[in-house]
């Protein structure tokens, strides 16, 4: 089973928008180091990961935080990162993450905390006035469980803007069948298990970059190692591939951010167009794709991609780009996740 869903994933990569995905078989260096710890310890070498492919510092970013939170053996159940997987996907209307991993949580042991869990997880992205840290409902987990929770709902905000701008709704092909739909997605899910039997070690895949300092805001990652090594150095990696990105689009995504509530923009690109007034008119094109990936990235259109590479044109300046306008949004968002009061163990 496993072989048949590697060869139908691998030829969905073929389906990644505006960027050439690099090839299995034409990785080289940190490249085909990633692509083969995706295969080994996710089981399948899933597109909203290689679609970070032609920037390889990204593409181990994304490994980094998608194994140490998600799959990396610790205090939360599988099935439990999965809902918040699935409900922060719900939240940002990522219909592709939100497929991948309800089919995943469909094939695991139920547990009982996940009902408690999902609303928590979908309003992690909003600030509303007054909130304040403790001020949510009671969950049920502990202070040792925070890294791992606190840390999938960060990737997934940062992966759900990625997968929204380069990847359809939908992992199967358009012309998938409605009755094969289901039965696809859970031969596709039960194959979305590590190589090697046994739970995952957390760490392993930290050596993929080098040690970096934690992003100030994600103190709660301190009580997990391999937690807060993994986003120290998934961030540090992607602030050095995007080194280039003008000061006044970085300023432009700073203030925006300073100012948000995690609420939509809206249906209209109106906001996007005032969000650019009064920038050079050579940095108007990447600030407004860092601002659409920032916030709405399911707005992004293809002309927005065109003039973004006029100035710059090459795939791994466009991936560098997105990445570090989503992985900023999701660390602002980490930087105020409501920490509830404790109901104790369930």
């Amino acid at each position: 089973m496993r072989p048949l869903v590697r060869a139908v994933l691998r030829g969905s990569l073929r389906q990644v928008r505006y960027v050439d995905v690099i090839a299995p078989r034409r990785a080289r260096g940190l490249v085909a180091q990633v692509y083969r710890r995706t295969e080994r310890d996710f089981g399948v070498l899933a597109p909203p990961v290689a679609l970070h492919s032609p920037a390889a510092a990204s593409l181990a970013a994304t490994w980094l935080m998608l194994r140490e939170t998600l799959l990396a053996d610790g205090l939360v159940s599988r099935a439990v990162k999965e809902t918040v997987a699935t409900e922060v996907s719900r939240a940002n209307d990522c219909p592709y993450c939100v497929g991948v991993h309800q089919a995943v949580l469909g094939t695991l042991p139920p547990d009982r905390t996940v009902s408690r869990i999902a609303e928590w997880a979908r309003a992690t992205g909003r600030r509303a006035p007054g909130d304040s840290a403790g001020s949510a409902a009671p969950l049920p987990f502990t202070d040792g469980q925070e890294p791992e929770l606190f840390g999938v709902v960060v990737t997934f905000h940062y992966i759900n803007r990625m997968v929204t701008l380069f990847l359809a709704d939908s992992p199967m092909p358009a012309r998938t069948p409605a009755p094969l739909r289901g039965p696809i997605m859970r031969t596709t899910a039960l194959a979305m298990r590590p190589v090697a039997p046994g739970p995952l070690a957390p760490g392993d895949s930290l050596g993929l970059l080098p040690p970096a300092p934690l992003p100030p805001g994600l103190e709660w990652a301190l009580g997990s190692p391999s937690v807060a090594e993994a986003f120290g150095r998934a961030f540090a990696a992607v602030e050095q591939g995007a080194r280039w990105v003008p000061e006044p689009v970085r300023e432009r995504l700073r203030s925006r951010l300073d100012r948000w509530d995690g609420s939509a923009p809206g249906l209209g690109r109106g906001w996007i167009d005032e969000a650019v007034s009064a920038l050079p008119a050579e940095d108007v094109p990447a600030a407004r794709l860092a601002l659409l990936t920032a916030f709405a990235p399911y707005q992004t259109l293809p002309e927005d991609v065109a003039a973004f590479r006029s100035r710059f044109p090459t795939d791994r300046e466009l991936i560098e780009l997105t990445s570090y306008a989503a992985l900023t949004t999701a660390v602002r968002i980490g930087g105020r996740i409501c920490i509830p009061r404790r109901a104790g163990p369930a």
